[in-house]
């Protein structure tokens, strides 16, 4: 889904995403401010990631701004089953620990395709602390049969292993807006 931003903002972007169905603002700044943080690690500044795990996984959570033209798209996305060990649907902790099986948060630097058993993925670089095993740990963008809008209407996702797993309906749209050298933020509010 497509939605317009409006307004100026003081970080001197063209504009901030409409608020309904987004991320809490909060994660926006937080994102724009690792943006501004990681400046040399981020060669396309244009478009960012935000993955809201403070929402249910049954709701869009993976939203891709496009900064210069307002353009906004969201996107079902799994988080890990160590991060929600009883399948509730609602992460519970963020864990950088290789072997946790649970999601990250922090600033990702999205690298380069690779082909694996889930078909075309992209590998993710942790910039932060929190999320700095993100390469150990093989934390990746892939598509996920357990991902999408008929197994979300059953009030939850599958879960990852900690990857950010999309609808495979989703992945080549993903794939091409998140292309290397730009960034994704995730967080739990």
């Amino acid at each position: 889904m497509a939605l317009s931003f409006f307004g100026p903002t003081s970080k001197g972007l063209a504009a901030l995403p409409a608020l309904i169905e987004n991320p809490d603002p909060r994660l926006l700044w937080r994102a724009l401010d690792a943006l501004d943080r990681h400046r040399g690690a981020i060669r396309y500044r244009d478009v960012v990631g935000l993955v809201d795990f403070t929402r249910a996984s049954h709701v869009p959570r993976f939203h891709i701004l496009d900064l210069m033209s307002g353009r906004h798209f969201s996107h079902l996305v799994a988080h890990g089953r160590g991060s929600d060990p009883d399948h509730s649907g609602w992460v519970r902790r963020l864990s950088n620990a290789p072997g946790s099986a649970a999601s990250s948060g922090g600033a990702y630097l999205v690298g380069e395709d690779y082909y694996g058993k889930h078909g075309r993925s992209r590998r993710l670089i942790g910039l932060d602390p929190e999320n700095s095993n993100a390469e150990v740990r093989r934390i990746v963008i892939h598509a996920a049969r357990y991902v999408s809008p008929a197994i979300a209407r059953d009030g939850k996702l599958g879960r990852s292993e900690g990857c950010l797993a999309v609808a495979q309906a989703d992945i080549a749209q993903v794939l091409e807006r998140l292309g290397p050298g730009r960034m994704i933020y995730a967080a739990k509010l």
